[in-house]
């Protein structure tokens, strides 16, 4: 998640101008109260410790769907109920893919050979079933570099129908990749990573396909390009999986008070993957917002002049369902009362950075996001800069919640501390870690339970929620002006519905 990160320097070296005159520990007004003192890591901890329970106790997971994730709704309904606020359970059906079996991935010709399920290949989400066994043809794959590979129809102007597409990550989603493979004939997808990204392509197909799409890693996937260029190479195919729809939810709680028309969204998504319990990814997001929830009414009406809402999304795993069926279904006078959007997402990542959004798009990576988002990114980075903390630059990919707000023009920022991306030798000397591993070893596996979060990161990364929280609870005059007035937002283009399972 944190491709290309930029490490902050500490505020001892930054101009004066950055670094905030009032104490840096402190988000409060004169006399009032510090929510960022309010709210400690213990708070988080002890919901961490339920969501790992209701794992245990609910198959190991608590994927949208399941039982332990309907637990965990009953869980957060019942601590926000707690804290005085009134959750609303909003329920919602999207489209359920699963494997039934292991997929296989083997040459057949020239040579026989087969790859690994999870090492060097993985099934793509949403892809269809199938056994396939055929030549394959390389799709226009570029000889260095990310490339277009399968993003344009010309690419398959003389595809060989019936025969397996081999195309290379980059530029356009896995869904387009996919469709145009199929629209011309192919029997079944193979997209092999980009150079410079490690292990297989965990990906989606963001929809229901009617044919198998694996993919395989670079180091696999070059081995193949070369295999085809010589000419003879077929593949074995084989995907076993079932679709159909599920009905899940969100949660969702407002403060009674604040202003209902310039409204402050902090959301989180409550779900895991099938695999594991999903304790970092993303207990820690959602333990915050509970955290946050049961001391915000302490900042009291002064403290409280915009309403907040807090938002436990659902199904974010299976593609940013539960936070796009929310943004779709707001009649578009609530959906302009939202002031902007606040996203935490895996904030203790055992080897973990300090990862802000970049909102005002200085890495000139991922997509550009709405104005305000800047204003949002400098408000952390500031509070951590005068802390003395490090911070890194994260990009909007897509890969959370926030992108369906991107997408519909609201100003979005956050912080996490990374997933599956591997961490630099200078993030490794600001932050501390192992460079040339990955933030969080245990992503999307069984092992992310409570050992699995850094409790000191996460300590931080809910200061930093509570502080900025606070503020903007107060005023949003650098994000928004303080008032939406009705303003009709321009959405935001290019930006793909991804969630942890990438689109591209």
């Amino acid at each position: 998640m944190l491709t290309g990160a930029a490490v902050a320097l500490p505020a001892a070296v930054l101009p004066a101008a950055l670094v905030p005159a009032a104490s840096p520990a402190s988000g409060a007004a004169p006399g009032r109260p510090d929510l960022a003192a309010l709210v400690t890591v213990r708070d988080a901890e002890a919901h961490l410790r339920a969501f790992q329970e209701i794992a245990d106790y609910n198959g190991g997971n608590r994927a949208a769907g399941t039982p332990g994730y309907d637990v965990s709704v009953n869980y957060v309904a019942g601590r926000l109920r707690k804290a005085g606020l009134t959750p609303t359970i909003q329920k919602f059906s999207y489209p359920y893919w699963a494997e039934r079996s292991d997929a296989v991935l083997a040459r057949t010709a020239p040579s026989r050979a087969s790859y690994r399920l999870g090492d060097d290949f993985v099934t793509l989400a949403y892809s269809g079933a199938g056994d396939v066994t055929a030549p394959v043809t390389a799709v226009d794959l570029p000889a260095r570099g990310e490339g277009t590979s399968g993003c344009e129809k010309d690419d398959f102007r003389n595809f060989r129908r019936g025969s397996i597409a081999l195309v290379q990550r980059g530029t356009c989603t896995f869904e387009t990749k996919a469709d145009r493979a199929r629209a011309a004939g192919a029997s079944a997808v193979v997209v092999f990573n980009k150079p410079g990204e490690r292990g297989p392509v965990r990906g989606t197909v963001n929809r229901p396909g009617a044919i198998p799409v694996v993919g395989p890693s670079h180091a696999v996937g070059a081995a193949l390009a070369r295999a085809a260029r010589g000419g003879g190479l077929r593949l074995r195919v084989r995907t076993d999986t079932v679709q159909g729809r599920r009905t899940t939810a969100n949660v969702i709680a407002d403060t009674e008070q604040g202003r209902a028309d310039n409204v402050v969204l902090l959301g989180a998504h409550l779900d895991s993957v099938p695999d594991g319990p999903g304790i970092n990814d993303n207990g820690t997001g959602a333990a915050a917002l509970l955290a946050v929830a049961a001391k915000i009414e302490k900042l009291g009406d002064g403290g409280l002049r915009n309403r907040v809402r807090f938002a436990f999304w659902g199904a974010e795993e299976e593609g940013l369902r539960g936070s796009a069926h929310y943004v779709t279904s707001l009649p578009a006078s609530r959906r302009r009362a939202i002031a902007l959007n606040l996203n935490f997402d895996m904030l203790g990542s055992p080897n973990g950075v300090r990862g802000v959004y970049d909102g005002d798009g200085s890495t000139r990576a991922g997509t550009r996001a709405p104005a305000g988002s800047g204003a949002i990114e400098r408000m952390f980075r500031r509070y951590f800069a005068a802390r003395r903390l490090p911070t890194a630059e994260s990009e909007f990919n897509g890969r959370s919640d926030y992108g369906p707000f991107v997408e519909h023009g609201i100003p979005s920022g956050g912080i996490e501390t990374g997933a599956d991306g591997v961490k630099t030798a200078a993030e490794a000397k600001a932050f501390g870690g192992r460079a040339g591993k990955v933030y969080d070893p245990c992503y999307h596996s069984r092992c992310d339970r409570l050992r699995n979060v850094d409790l000191k990161l996460l300590d931080t990364s809910l200061d930093g929620v509570a502080h900025v929280t606070q503020h903007l609870a107060r005023t949003t005059v650098a994000v928004n002006g303080g008032a939406r007035l009705g303003a009709a937002r321009t959405p935001s283009s290019g930006l793909d519905r991804r969630g942890p399972y990438l689109v591209r």
